[in-house]
């Protein structure tokens, strides 16, 4: 049940899976996308304000004009909206001008000291500039942003050079972060039918594929279904030909003590209607149970071993019992064992199988595995599958209630395995 759990869950993560691609991929896709836009953005207000910052300090001019209020101030004695007046009047149309045809938020013009020449509201001008500034007189260019009377600005400051090569003033051109952030958002706006449109493509085409693999899926489902079902066929068939076999020997015995009516009535019982009913009746159990012994001590011969076998008195050898004393004693002579003991008894309504052999023994970290389908530690040389015997002795066991245990032989050194199973009504 928790495989069948996990593998459930597998398959709805691999159908989930090119959807849950899509939407990363498409979310960093549009993350990529706005943070290069923002980067964009900003770049070029910064190239603007500074194109603008710049032009304007290299106007003739804007110098000149300037260098005429060079004297009007000191650094103790700073100028006033009345010396500067003149100043203003002729750099104030410029400034508003270029503010409203470049789009920048303001331009400043500043006398030597910082003290503003021009400015966007009238009650602004005349005062000293509250931002940096000291760096730029002494000729520096400037670029960051500061928050002044506006607000928040990205701004551009560059010097005013007069003819002397001294700085006479600064140029100071800024853009609102607020303008900035509704161009991003403008940009955003019009990236965004673009990210949803590549979306709603990539869902449909992850569904489509999502669907592909559920139809693989299902079919893979459906041969593997078909496959174990082949696979429980062949293993049945296995057993039966298996027990087949046995019961083949047993045909054998019987046939060769010429014990011909126990013949026929034996395979009557095993395979009903198979004769014409001259054999009708039930076989003597005596002569079916010294035939199969002799049919496994013969086999056992055959592989160069040599069987011991004990018997108590009160137990009773039907057909199952010695379907599991055949398969045992055959497994133990192909094993490669010399010799093979067999005891068989019986306790509180219980039969006791006991077969020990001197062979290789099992390893025990096989001893789980030996009575599973298909498991053998011999080479298949036939083609047909090994691992039979154990298995049936296994089942046949199980219906009669009973069970199998694996280990090693205390006295021939070999593997042993013990048998129990209820007595047969």
């Amino acid at each position: 049940m928790r495989r069948a759990s996990v593998s459930r869950l597998g398959r709805v993560a691999v159908l989930a899976l090119p959807s849950v691609i899509v939407l990363a991929a498409t979310g960093a896709t549009t993350g990529v996308a706005v943070a290069v836009q923002e980067q964009s953005i900003r770049a070029s207000v910064v190239d603007q304000a500074s194109g603008v910052a710049s032009s304007l300090a290299a106007l003739p001019e804007v110098r000149a004009a300037v260098t005429s209020v060079v004297d009007a101030g000191a650094p103790g004695a700073l100028a006033d909206t009345e010396r500067l007046a003149s100043a203003t009047a002729s750099l104030q149309p410029i400034a508003s001008l270029v503010e409203g045809a470049s789009g920048v938020s303001y331009v400043v013009v500043t006398d030597d000291e910082g003290v503003r020449i021009t400015h966007p509201d009238p009650s602004e001008r005349g005062e000293l500039v509250g931002t940096t500034i000291a760096p730029v007189l002494a000729g520096e260019r400037f670029v960051g942003t500061e928050t002044g009377p506006s607000g928040a600005t990205l701004r551009a400051k560059v010097p005013i050079v007069g003819d002397d090569g001294e700085v006479v003033g600064v140029v100071a051109v800024g853009v609102l972060e607020s303008a900035i952030a509704a161009d991003r958002a403008r940009a955003f706006g019009a990236l965004l039918p673009w990210s949803t449109g590549a979306l709603v493509v990539a869902t449909l085409a992850s569904v489509l594929l999502s669907l592909g693999i559920a139809r693989r899926l299902r079919r893979a489902d459906a041969v593997d279904a078909e496959s174990r079902q082949v696979r429980r066929t062949t293993d049945a068939l296995r057993e039966q030909a298996h027990e087949f076999g046995t019961r083949l020997h047993v045909v054998r015995g019987l046939v060769a003590q010429g014990d011909g009516p126990d013949a026929l009535a034996y395979i009557d019982a095993v395979a009903p209607g198979l004769t014409s009913g001259g054999g009708a009746g039930s076989p003597r159990r005596g002569a079916v149970a010294t035939a199969t012994i002799e049919a496994v001590r013969s086999e056992v011969d055959a592989h160069g071993a040599a069987l011991e076998l004990l018997v108590a008195d009160d137990v009773v050898l039907d057909d199952e019992v010695l379907l599991v004393v055949a398969n045992l004693c055959r497994n133990a002579a192909e094993a490669g064992a010399a010799r093979v003991r067999c005891t068989i008894g019986t306790r509180d309504d219980v039969v006791a199988v006991t077969v020990e052999d001197d062979g290789p023994g099992i390893d025990p970290a096989d001893a789980h595995r030996v009575l599973g389908s298909g498991w053998s530690s011999k080479a298949d040389e036939t083609g047909l599958g090994r691992g039979v015997g154990l298995a049936v002795v296994r089942r046949t066991a199980t219906d009669r209630g009973g069970s199998v245990v694996v280990g090693r032989s205390a006295s021939l050194g070999g593997a042993r395995i013990d048998v129990e199973m209820a007595v047969a009504p």
